[in-house]
């Protein structure tokens, strides 16, 4: 099923969506990858800030490639989920909603999507150069000193992703359900 949705989320949203659904994302998400994912759980673990709030919001796994003269961003495709596995319990807990990238998850991850009533989607790799003319602004908001992997909040027009595991753990690479 085809569904627009508008970020960041609502709880309404994301029960609303299914394993399979192809699903549109209007509004503002973040970019973070491995060495963002270790900044900001270790600053969790320190009782520090991290630079965004978590509630409600989406992470794309996702490091740009430089962008070319006249546009906002270079390729943008999803990077290997599973290697933000061992940060994302902690993230989820803090309110994180969803998150984009390729690739399953870990059991651990899969059990806390549920529990915290979140939602992981997939994007196409290979089709970075596609995806990036969904996003209409790109702004570095931390870590600026990890280039590519740094922070940035990405305000985006319908983001084109598939549902792979839904708030009530229906996971598409693992059909039927």
């Amino acid at each position: 099923m085809e569904k627009y949705i508008k970020a960041p989320l609502d709880e309404e949203s994301v029960e609303n969506l299914s394993a399979g659904d192809y699903v549109y994302i209007t509004g503002k998400i973040y970019t973070a990858r491995d060495a963002a994912h270790k900044r900001m759980y270790e600053a969790i673990l320190e009782k520090k800030g991290i630079p965004f709030d978590l509630k409600n919001n989406i992470v794309y796994y996702m490091g740009p490639s430089p962008a070319r003269e006249g546009k906002v961003i270079g390729s943008a495709g999803p990077t290997t989920s599973s290697r933000m596995d061992k940060y994302t319990p902690s993230l989820l807990e803090l309110g994180l909603k969803g998150m984009i990238g390729k690739g399953k998850r870990s059991p651990e991850v899969m059990e806390s999507i549920v529990k915290n009533k979140a939602v992981y989607f997939a994007a196409v790799g290979g089709a970075g150069a596609l995806l990036s003319k969904k996003i209409i602004k790109s702004t570095v908001i931390a870590y600026d000193d990890l280039g590519t992997e740094a922070i940035r909040e990405l305000e985006v027009v319908d983001f084109p992703v598939i549902v792979v595991i839904d708030s009530k753990g229906n996971n598409l690479y693992e059909r039927p359900f």
